[in-house]
């Protein structure tokens, strides 16, 4: 019987480190939607209907927006080269400048679309052309987590600018080139490393990719999507422990517990970094959103897959606790580090407004976060672009 048992342990074991998600992983459409990165024309359409109209919570946000320093038409870009960025950027050359630049022209994009105020389209390319013109490289060992952060807010940026402003853009091309050329190839090949990493590099990959139109990078970034996001977020119908990337060869239960931040006890929800902390959870939670909302507009909804069932029992559990509810001895030996962040909006908007989930938690923590801001490294303006938002 111990012998049966302990087979049947281990059968389960390689079961879940060899097992990829059911669902097979979208390929690219056949033509690609533009503006097609995270926001949707419809929904760029909506949001400026709302400000116009002065109604709530979008106009708020919209002020948010417009009052802090990514919206300042006197912005000064800062590239350079190589942007070294170690440990928690230690050092830090050029990585704050990189991440902001990136969000500033992202913010004036949306700032432009709003309110068609041609100087905000202007900034924006501004910022842009200044970093394709000058940078080569990220060094140092915070590289492709830093490539991944900046490089998820550069396409958005671009996709609004290219494909909404009449204006003329001339270094479109030398943009695309960098984007290819430096940030691409740092990311797309993904990362062992905690899993909101490969996340946040999976979300920068599949967003160049749509700008780029480059469908093999995209279905390859969506693969490991699909992958990752299963080993990230636990869910009941997994089994005893939860799935894993191959490449990591997280081959026993003992190596699985510590990647897990040696938590030992696998509820729906659970994130592979929930016992770190809430802010890295948050990056993997907001990526996988981003990622999410990128493939339903490109004609592939993963709101009814394994993703939007990790994403809203994810998003549930970490809601639950950051508003406070005690935190029971078997979870992270009852103490967490909160810090969730302005991550909930798209997830929320997806999940409970279009599929009709309720998510109790997750929408009191979206209500009180409004008008929800930026965690100034790859997420912003949310309430804005997503919240409550039917298109």
């Amino acid at each position: 019987m111990r012998r049966t048992a302990l087979f049947a342990a281990a059968a389960a074991l390689v079961a879940g480190a060899l097992a990829w998600p059911a669902d097979a992983a979208p390929s690219a459409p056949g033509t690609f939607v533009h503006p097609g990165v995270t926001v949707s024309a419809a929904q760029l359409d909506f949001a400026r209907s709302k400000v116009g109209s002065g109604a709530q919570p979008w106009k708020g946000a919209f002020d948010r927006m417009m009052e802090s320093e990514y919206a300042d038409l006197n912005r000064t870009p800062r590239p350079r080269a190589v942007v070294e960025c170690g440990s928690y950027s230690n050092p830090n050359h050029g990585c704050t400048d990189e991440r902001e630049d990136a969000i500033a022209a992202y913010t004036q994009a949306l700032a432009w679309y709003v309110t068609r105020d041609e100087r905000h389209a202007r900034k924006a390319i501004e910022l842009m052309d200044a970093w394709s013109a000058v940078i080569k490289d990220h060094t140092n060992s915070n590289a492709p987590l830093q490539t991944g952060w900046a490089g998820s807010s550069w396409p958005k940026a671009a996709e609004i600018i290219k494909y909404t402003y009449n204006g003329n853009w001339a270094g479109s091309g030398r943009f695309a080139t960098m984007l290819r050329t430096v940030y691409l190839p740092e990311i797309i090949n993904g990362s062992n490393s905690n899993g909101n990493w490969e996340l946040s590099m999976t979300e920068a990959a599949v967003g160049i990719s749509v700008f780029l139109e480059d469908k093999a990078s995209y279905d390859k970034a969506m693969a490991r999507f699909r992958t990752r996001t299963a080993a990230y977020v636990y869910l009941d119908s997994d089994g005893d422990l939860p799935k894993t990337v191959p490449s990591q060869h997280l081959d026993t239960r003992d190596k699985i517990v510590k990647y897990w931040q040696g938590q030992s006890t696998f509820v729906g929800g659970l994130s592979q970094e929930t016992c770190r902390d809430f802010t890295h959870t948050g990056y993997g939670l907001s990526a996988i959103s981003h990622v999410a909302e990128t493939s339903r507009i490109q004609g592939q909804d993963l709101y009814g897959t394994d993703v939007g069932e990790r994403l809203r029992h994810g998003l549930g559990l970490h809601a639950k606790y950051q508003l406070g509810a005690a935190v029971p001895g078997w979870l992270c030996g009852g103490s967490l580090k909160l810090g969730l962040g302005p991550v909930s909006e798209v997830g929320h908007n997806a999940l409970a407004n279009r599929l009709g989930h309720a998510m109790t938690n997750t929408e009191t923590l979206t209500l009180r976060g409004r008008p929800a801001g930026s965690n100034n490294l790859f997420v912003a303006w949310e309430t804005l672009t997503h919240g409550d938002n039917p298109a």
